[in-house]
């Protein structure tokens, strides 16, 4: 299995940022390959002027494409999320999340902001196609403490079993997920089968 995580925050130390961290821990330690994506790695010029021939861009096309899930993680401004995430996703394809398991992650000042998951972003996914977006996770700042020195970010009890039941939900839907047929192949099956009257 294969998931593809997107990290929407501009910031290097970001609550967000730390979900998503654990997240891909977790999958790894089932056995999901895992690799991450953080917009501020892409260059402003491809993000602002939409270089769909950008290689880094085309990098991230092709990984989406070949994903069965995919983990969205941003912090809520203005009750929406992160602009350079929505202009990374604005550079997929029309249908790239269909047969794709999506779990978004957001992050705000206070649970006012939990909203924007329903209302800004999970409209985005589904307008990519995603065959399945789950109820996802919000956490408000408080719920997260950075790490500092070499002691590890800390999460709320409540947050961290909600995160590990969402993520046992995820692992869980990718897979039962239905794998789509390789083009040609069900031509492939009529012909060789054998048909009686």
């Amino acid at each position: 299995m294969l998931v593809v995580s997107i990290g929407g925050s501009p910031s290097l130390r970001s609550r967000s940022g730390v979900l998503l961290e654990r997240a891909r821990d977790w999958l790894q330690g089932q056995g999901v390959e895992v690799v991450t994506f953080q917009v501020r790695d892409f260059p402003a010029e491809d993000l602002l002027h939409a270089r769909f021939d950008s290689p880094q861009v085309q990098h991230f096309q092709q990984l989406v494409e070949q994903a069965d899930g995919l983990i969205v993680s941003t912090p809520v401004y203005k009750a929406s999320f992160a602009g350079a995430l929505k202009t990374l996703l604005d550079l997929l394809p029309e249908r790239a999340l269909s047969h794709k398991v999506v779990l978004p992650i957001a992050t705000g000042g206070s649970i006012a902001h939990m909203l924007a998951v329903d209302y800004a972003l999970k409209p985005v996914l589904s307008a990519l196609k995603a065959q399945e977006t789950l109820q996802g996770i919000f956490a408000d700042d408080s719920q997260v403490a950075y790490g500092q020195g070499n002691v590890p970010a800390h999460l709320a009890p409540a947050l961290e079993q909600r995160l590990n039941e969402s993520l046992e939900l995820f692992h869980s839907a990718l897979a039962r997920r239905p794998k789509p047929l390789a083009p040609g192949l069900l031509n492939e099956r009529l012909i060789s089968a054998r048909w009686s009257i």
